[in-house]
């Protein structure tokens, strides 16, 4: 039996529908993932599914007795309670007994590893996050709905969050434009696109197969219908003698093909970035010579040297308050270095986008904002009226005269995106430009910056996004070390686990030359028989994680053993902590 059921839903605010006609099943255990563009009813679909919307049409079948638990998008302010409090409130309002409400609350704190006294409008925004998250889970919910839950939250805690979401025995309906977290943790897409409900048993990596090919039919669909309708209208305008024998059945078919056609839902389109670049930088752009930064006694930055070329694309990732934007002001001239130089090269042209959105103004509008009053911009060597510019950053004329207080999170970046690209440049900053941009926008912005022939400083949380981009990337290690690596967020990865594995093996060898009169030691008959064991051992535990992740992987797991998932889980737990110390006992035995 299904754990949800929407059956032939239409929901909207007045005007066309959000959602039209739309059905869609969900069984115990699955994490289902919500795409679409921004605006499409992401958020609205999951307040149905939550109860605090009711359908304009249609019904909302669930199990009796079904708990469900909602972290919204947005951060409630002005909490001046406990982290403690905060995760307990729910509990009031269920009727437990003391000692219940107290194992609970405790169990959900050392589960998220929280701070149970400290007060919640002290906290940061990711820490923010998590404490509502143990708000949510205290309930212990049949069904977990998250909005976007890693907006704002750096690459440490998405990847947290991440792994503990894997373990989670809820149901998860999640919408998210993480598409590494959208990957590794749906089960089930399902894409809300011109009212319609997509939905895809799998991966996303699999979605974006079956979504191609179903638009590569709905083309043809629709060809084929244009050309039908363009032959009736040329048979309807023939001379008077067809139209006396026309047929009456063939032209109230005709009218019905033009209802179609003008009720037709015409796909959103792209957004058109074109980027005002101008005369090459010289080759060195930024040199970084032993430089430190110092804030309050707290080493920022510490004894960092690097060059930056001309083209370089460089991604800048750490922890929240790590010095990532105080970096960036480093190189801009905004902040002086305590020790060390910063060399900015010559003909330097810096367009920036800064996260905190500092230059828009919430009083005026779109317009406004964006060209400040002017009727035309200029695109290159061409002229262009700022409704059409506007246009090609999805903003209707309508929308482009609304002041800036109203927009969504993902308008106010397109902004930004759209005031940035009218800027020339050869150096381009971009300070957190992914948060609240649907995956499509994100996608085309991807294939702008590849494309950008200057050099780019993005810091982002974005993996993929990172993945996709950069060139290099500048971690932010604490305690002042910054580390640089080639490639992207994947690429760093593997030379970070490459190193720990180099300075694990080199501590042997410390003490072998404190001791010099002693020699390594063989391993024993036991020791060689258990080295010798282990790549089998490490064999079958990884063809059994990629049988359980293939079981989990298939829709009809969850129609027909769905009641397997906790064991399932349970296992893949465990199998990853064998690996992982069966790897590090092979490397102490090599």
């Amino acid at each position: 039996m299904s754990q949800i059921c929407l059956r032939n839903i239409t929901l909207g605010h007045g005007g066309r529908p959000l959602i039209e006609s739309a059905n869609l099943v969900i069984e115990r255990g699955e994490r289902v993932c919500l795409i679409g563009r921004n605006g499409a009813g992401k958020t609205t679909l999951m307040k149905l599914i939550y109860g605090q919307m009711t359908p304009d049409a249609g019904l909302v079948d669930q199990e009796s007795a079904l708990r469900m638990a909602m972290l919204s998008q947005t951060i409630p302010k002005d909490i001046h309670k406990s982290v403690l409090e905060v995760v307990a409130e729910p509990l009031d309002a269920l009727g437990l007994e003391s000692w219940d409400q107290q194992y609970r609350v405790e169990k959900v704190l050392t589960q998220l590893k929280l701070p149970t006294d400290v007060i919640f409008d002290k906290l940061s925004g990711g820490l923010k996050r998590r404490v509502l998250l143990g708000q949510a889970l205290v309930m212990e919910p049949d069904v977990l709905l998250l909005d976007e839950p890693t907006n704002h939250l750096d690459i440490e805690a998405i990847t947290w969050l991440e792994k503990f979401l894997l373990n989670a025995r809820p149901t998860i309906i999640f919408v998210t434009h993480d598409r590494v977290l959208m990957q590794n943790l749906a089960t089930q897409i399902v894409e809300i696109d011109n009212g319609r409900l997509i939905s895809w048993r799998g991966h996303y990596e699999d979605y974006l197969k079956h979504k191609e090919v179903l638009l590569q039919t709905e083309e043809k669909a629709n060809a084929l219908f244009d050309k039908k309708l363009a032959n009736e209208e040329i048979w309807i305008r023939q001379g008077i003698k067809a139209r006396r024998t026309r047929n009456e059945g063939r032209v109230r078919a005709l009218e019905s093909m033009r209802k179609e056609r003008s009720q037709r839902r015409v796909r959103s389109g792209n957004i058109n970035f074109s980027q005002q670049e101008v005369e090459q930088a010289g080759k060195i752009v930024f040199e970084l010579k032993n430089v430190c930064y110092r804030y309050d006694h707290t080493d920022i930055i510490k004894n960092f040297s690097s060059t930056i070329m001309r083209g370089d694309k460089i991604g800048i990732i750490g922890p929240n308050g790590s010095g990532k934007s105080t970096l960036l002001n480093l190189l801009l001239g905004h902040l002086k270095s305590t020790e060390g130089t910063v060399k900015i090269g010559t003909n330097i042209s810096v367009a920036y986008f800064d996260q905190k959105q500092s230059e828009l103004n919430e009083a005026k509008t779109v317009l406004e904002n964006v060209a400040g009053g002017t009727e035309t911009v200029i695109i290159g060597d061409q002229k262009k009226h700022i409704i059409s510019y506007l246009q090609d950053f999805l903003f209707s004329p309508e929308r482009a005269r609304s002041p800036l207080k109203v927009l969504s999170g993902g308008e106010r970046n397109r902004v930004m995106l759209a005031k940035l690209f009218l800027q020339p440049s050869n150096v381009l900053v971009l300070d957190e430009p992914t948060n609240d941009l649907d995956v499509e926008t994100l996608e085309l912005l991807e294939e702008q910056l590849m494309n950008y022939t200057g050099t780019l400083l993005l810091v982002s949380h974005d993996r993929a996004f990172l993945n996709n981009i950069v060139t290099s990337t500048v971690v932010m290690e604490g305690d002042g070390k910054v580390g640089e690596y080639f490639g992207g967020y994947d690429d760093w990865l593997r030379q970070k686990a490459y190193d720990d594995e180099q300075n694990a093996t080199k501590e042997p060898a410390a003490i072998k030359k404190d001791e010099p009169g002693k020699t390594a030691s063989k391993l024993s008959r036991q020791e060689r028989k258990e080295l010798d064991a282990l790549p089998g051992r490490i064999e079958k535990l990884e063809k059994k994680q990629a049988e359980y992740h293939k079981q989990l992987a298939d829709p009809d797991f969850y129609k027909n053993n769905a009641e397997q998932l906790p064991t399932i889980q349970e296992a893949l737990t465990q199998i990853e902590t064998d690996l992982h110390a069966a790897y590090v006992r092979w490397a102490e035995l090599e």
